[in-house]
């Protein structure tokens, strides 16, 4: 079984094709994963390898170890593109998040000011007003929104809950217009045998929809770069994702970023 990629709760820095030169920092056990979707293509492999049995790091830990780390690379003069919250699993179900929020933002304005603080969440906890006020401290807010159709949306993203919907999800995410990064894996396959597509002209037409309904700074497209759990799952090449992105921009005049 594919299991967790990152084995410590801070992470680099590695070279990210979106974000450039970037510290990462795992809110997830380092030994398990913990998530509010299960997708097909997460990198991190299914929920069913479990939670581990380190726990999740303290907000004092997480705190102790970016301090450690960040006083280290400017010590050895490297530099520093973007904070980012990443890792195994979703790190805004972490319960003291919006606290390290605010502990991330200070220790990188102490040591690199010019880095950004960006986070990337799948969307599903910014119903909490907690987490939706610490996700707007952050310098980019990366918010998922794979399909808005449900039914693929279920199928690819798997949400461990019911009441999580695109309609609801689409709703919540319009509190970050002009402000949030929405990001969007484009990729097709097939899972117990169901096909699954978010390629297709009806799937690009509800997301045009919806990003115009939501209204954000800018949409960023991507497609799978590493093995995936569902192994069916087939990267989009490039000039389609710039070929989706031409459409969306024309549609709603936001910026769109091909990754």
């Amino acid at each position: 079984m594919q299991t967790v990629l990152f084995h410590d709760t801070i992470f680099g820095p590695i070279h990210s094709r979106r974000l450039g030169t970037s510290l990462g920092v795992n809110l997830s056990p380092v030994d398990g994963k913990t998530c509010s979707f299960d997708c097909l293509y997460c990198e991190a492999g299914y929920n069913a390898q479990g939670p581990g049995k380190a726990g999740i790091p303290s907000r004092a830990e997480v705190k102790r170890l970016l301090h450690d780390k960040l006083t280290q690379m400017a010590s050895d003069g490297q530099s520093l593109d973007v904070i980012t919250f990443s890792g195994n699993g979703e790190p805004t179900l972490h319960p003291d998040f919006p606290g390290i929020i605010d502990d991330v933002i200070s220790l990188r304005d102490q040591y690199f000011p010019q880095a950004k603080v960006s986070v990337l969440t799948n969307s599903t906890m910014i119903h909490k007003p907690d987490v939706a006020a610490a996700l707007e401290k952050a310098d980019n807010n990366i918010l998922k929104l794979d399909s808005a159709i449900e039914a693929t949306m279920r199928a690819l993203d798997r949400p461990g809950s019911k009441q999580f919907t695109v309609e609801k999800v689409v709703e919540a995410l319009t509190r970050f217009a002009g402000t949030g990064i929405i990001q969007t894996m484009f990729t097709r396959g097939s899972h117990d045998g169901a096909e699954i597509d978010n390629t297709t002209d009806a799937e690009i037409t509800a997301l045009i929809k919806a990003y115009a309904r939501i209204r954000p700074r800018e949409i960023m497209v991507y497609s799978i770069d590493r093995q995936t759990p569902e192994q069916s799952m087939q990267k989009v090449p490039r000039e389609e994702l710039q070929s989706i992105a031409d459409r969306i921009t024309a549609a709603t005049a936001i910026p769109v970023q091909v990754a």
